[in-house]
């Protein structure tokens, strides 16, 4: 039996849930980080020390970081029209993932904690200003690769990719900030939108 441990709140838990909703996996979801289920405890730190969500557990399995595990149950399953096995192809894919867990993750962090958050120590208007600008750009490179083929980021076929994405872009449109125009960007959030499992844990009112 398949565990995913971590609180539908955050983005990270709800890349790995939205996976398992693509792959039709029956699984048990722990939401870790809720009340009386404490990331600090001695439980869930022997799991994970650095007290994160999500943890995948597959039998003896225990797994961390949210988009290796997605690629994980993709390659479990077999599953290589969401990642493929090819090597060009899969390349294509993970460094889009891969640049979502670096530059776009970075981009948005103080923006985000600033003005959805509304974390203290995060109230400076010039870092403020800058997160928005350098997010607005990060994002204008998913919409040029969009406007060059699309629907999705690799082409006509939706990838675990896609997942990540389509989350950090959901969550790009709802901050209450200035949003740059980007008209293919908005497309492939509707597209995204027929997906049950975007419905269901992307496009759910949780930035």
């Amino acid at each position: 039996m398949i565990k995913v441990l971590g609180r539908a709140s955050s983005i990270n838990v709800r890349k790995v849930l939205w996976t398992c909703v693509e792959l039709g996996l029956d699984i048990v979801h722990e939401p870790w980080g809720d009340e009386g289920l404490p990331l600090q405890s001695p439980a869930f730190l022997a799991k994970n020390p650095q007290g994160l969500v999500p943890v995948l557990q597959d039998g003896e399995l225990c797994l961390t970081e949210s988009n290796t595990i997605c690629r994980y149950l993709a390659a479990r399953q077999g599953r290589d029209d969401l990642l493929p096995t090819l090597p060009a192809q899969r390349a294509q894919v993970e460094q889009w993932m891969d640049w979502q867990a670096t530059e776009l993750n970075n981009a948005w962090r103080y923006a985000f904690m600033a003005l959805v958050r509304r974390s203290p120590k995060h109230a400076d208007a010039d870092a403020i200003a800058a997160s928005v600008a350098e997010w607005n750009r990060q994002m204008a490179l998913l919409e040029a690769a969009l406007a060059r083929g699309g629907p999705f980021v690799t082409g006509s076929h939706f990838t675990v990719a896609d997942v990540v994405l389509g989350l950090s872009a959901q969550r790009w449109q709802m901050a209450p900030m200035h949003h740059a125009d980007l008209p293919h960007v908005s497309a492939y959030l509707q597209a995204l939108n027929e997906r049950p499992g975007f419905q269901q844990h992307g496009n759910n009112g949780m930035p």
